[in-house]
């Protein structure tokens, strides 16, 4: 998809099945299942959406999907779907590993940043060679730091290695990336959560993470059983989905299994979601 001067690919890192209950919080299993129905064992199918940005200067990834580095076990737990991964489908668009300038995560969650780094020899060591990894300061202390809650969600052999080669990129905030490329602090699902804006030619994408992760948590109250602070949360979904819908603002849904792209707007007080179909790439 173009978006003004700046061209956008999703690219998939396959499938994977969470619990619905937990991906849906205290709204009740009659009314989420509805809209996306379990399996026999309580799981719902999301996608590992990542996002390809090319822009004049760069080559910028959003996001790395799940990775390799489950056993088998997991395998099942997660009922992961792998046709293809992130590296065949950025084979697909002509992109290899050390083509990628930077490489943005949304924030440290297995899913969200998985495929950051392999294992070589015994050792992890990253996958993109040549990126700068670009995380918030808040993330990578909560990362480091996890509790009873949080510790299942992380896995150090997912990040830890990006210190150890220099590619590590902090950074605290809403910041520039590259030129049309800004990531904004979205914290509340975890602490140092952010998502990422796309500018080019008075348009605007925004790359959405785990603040709203598939369409169906549009709604307000439909929160996720990972969220760490909810009351945020609640805030930054009220703060964007103004700002989408004033913007006309391209929204992209990480882990939306029908729906990547979509534009919401609203008349009369009553908002519409309208997705937008892609070419196949």
């Amino acid at each position: 998809m173009k978006l003004g001067e700046i061209e956008l690919y999703p690219v998939s890192d396959g499938h994977f099945w969470l619990d619905g209950g937990s991906m849906f919080g205290v709204v009740p299993k009659v009314l989420w299942n509805k809209l996306t129905p379990a399996d026999q064992k309580n799981r719902i199918r999301l996608a590992l959406t990542c996002l390809f940005i090319k822009t004049k200067e760069k080559n910028v990834l959003v996001d790395t999907g799940i990775g390799e580095k489950f056993d088998s076990k997991l395998k099942e737990v997660y009922r992961m779907e792998r046709a293809e991964d992130l590296l065949s489908s950025l084979a697909h668009l002509g992109v290899q590993p050390q083509d990628i300038d930077i490489v943005i995560n949304t924030h440290l969650h297995f899913d969200h940043c998985g495929g950051n780094t392999l294992e070589e020899n015994g050792k992890y060591v990253p996958v993109f060679p040549e990126a700068k990894y670009v995380i918030q300061e808040k993330e990578w202390y909560a990362a480091l730091n996890t509790d009873e809650k949080t510790k299942s969600s992380y896995r150090r052999s997912d990040f830890i290695p990006l210190e150890e080669t220099g590619q590590l990129a902090l950074v605290d905030g809403e910041y520039e990336i590259a030129p049309g490329v800004r990531v904004l602090a979205t914290d509340g699902h975890t602490l140092g959560h952010q998502s990422v804006l796309i500018m080019s030619n008075a348009q605007h994408a925004l790359y959405l993470g785990d603040l709203i992760p598939t369409t169906y948590h549009l709604k307000i109250p439909y929160m996720t059983g990972y969220d760490q602070y909810p009351v945020d949360l609640i805030k930054r979904k009220k703060e964007i989905i103004k700002r989408a819908v004033e913007n006309h603002w391209l929204l992209v849904f990480e882990h939306d299994p029908n729906i990547t792209f979509a534009y919401l707007t609203e008349k009369d007080g009553k908002r519409t979601l309208k997705p937008i179909e892609t070419k196949d790439i």
